[in-house]
């Protein structure tokens, strides 16, 4: 189901294999490539073809589906312990987003129910139920934080990509900016670029673009100075994990906007699915964080922008403090001011 204001999808399963959108070349070129190795699906989630947590888990859970199909081809009625080496090398492709593993953890409790016979179907069954319950579980978390901005016609910042790239579909961040367009609560998306994979500018903004919603690009330094002007009232981001105190991980540059938005004024919220919340977390400082090749940084479009000689620090996410956040959305309800109370009783909602 599409409407208007969603066109995209960065992961399908096509003709018996996962497709996904090469998001590494977009906007340029708008291509999809065609898996039918979990290998392969491994390499690409590290590689960021396709990127963004819960896109990430949806296809991790396609790829569980690719390699129950080779090894029941190879190995017969022994096809569960083959497997088993398959989910690790999914597990270990990115480290940060935890809807990687609670994917996979939930295609291993399938898998434990199974006979052994010809496992295929009942896993496609169930990665294609992870992926219509996370474009449900977004439309859901669209009306919920579209609901938060209040008066009509405004403006809001985000920062990375958080839509139907990033998701099954609809999107989290996104999701709450698709419906609050819909709805008149905004007329306006500001987006940062996000260095140095420029997620903002290659993706968001290419993806509002073709949903035809209003998109303002911005370099990341400038923000602060746009929230400084009284351009914004919401600054609306999703998360990769978000610890049990309602810290949040999300992409590098993150922080600096929650820090920009209080001292400003200016409201905050992160927009993620129950599955991107990690409750064996204490607090953000144990979320282990991803640090990607100094390259990314040294380098733009494959040339060398820093001089010769210079070192790059590079970690792809970093930590918001619950204290700095003022609403997380997920598909069970809103937490206001989250502190570890409030997430555990909305953990515990139905």
């Amino acid at each position: 189901m599409t409407t208007k204001h969603d066109t995209i999808r960065a992961v399908l399963w096509r003709d018996g294999n996962l497709q996904l959108l090469d998001q590494r070349i977009l906007p340029q070129r708008h291509e999809y490539l065609s898996y039918d190795d979990p290998s392969a699906v491994a390499q690409a989630i590290t590689d960021m073809v396709v990127r963004g947590a819960p896109a990430i888990g949806v296809t991790a859970a396609y790829a569980v589906v690719l390699a129950a199909r080779l090894r029941y081809r190879a190995e017969g009625a022994g096809w569960r312990e083959g497997i088993k080496a398959d989910v690790a090398r999914l597990a270990a492709a990115r480290p940060t987003a935890v809807n990687l593993c609670w994917a996979l953890e939930r295609m291993e409790r399938r898998i434990a129910a199974l006979p052994d016979s010809d496992p295929e179907p009942a896993l496609l069954a169930e990665a294609m139920a992870i992926h219509d319950e996370d474009i449900a579980a977004n439309r859901r978390m669209g009306e919920l934080g579209a609901a938060l901005i209040e008066g009509r016609g405004g403006a809001v910042l985000t920062h990375c990509n958080t839509g139907s790239l990033a998701t099954g579909g609809y999107g989290t961040a996104l999701g709450v900016i698709r419906s609050a367009y819909a709805d008149g609560r905004i007329a306006q998306v500001y987006a940062d670029e996000t260095r140095p994979w420029l997620q903002g500018a290659r993706l968001t903004a290419w993806e509002l673009v073709q949903d035809h919603i209003p998109v303002t690009l911005l370099a990341d330094a400038a923000a602060a100075h746009l929230m400084k002007q009284g351009r914004v009232s919401w600054v609306i981001v999703g998360s990769d994990r978000i610890a049990a105190n309602g810290d949040v991980a999300n992409k590098i540059g993150t922080y600096s906007a929650a820090v920009n938005a209080r001292y400003h004024g200016v409201r905050f919220m992160v927009v993620a699915p129950t599955s991107t919340v990690d409750m064996s977390l204490a607090g953000g400082e144990l979320i282990p964080i991803e640090n990607r090749a100094p390259d990314e940084v040294l380098n733009l479009g494959g040339q060398r922008v820093a001089a010769e000689g210079a070192e790059a620090w590079n970690p792809a996410f970093d930590v918001t403090p619950a204290g700095l956040i003022d609403a997380i959305v997920t598909e069970k309800g809103v937490v206001l001011n989250p502190t570890a109370e409030k997430m555990a009783a909305m953990m515990q909602k139905r």
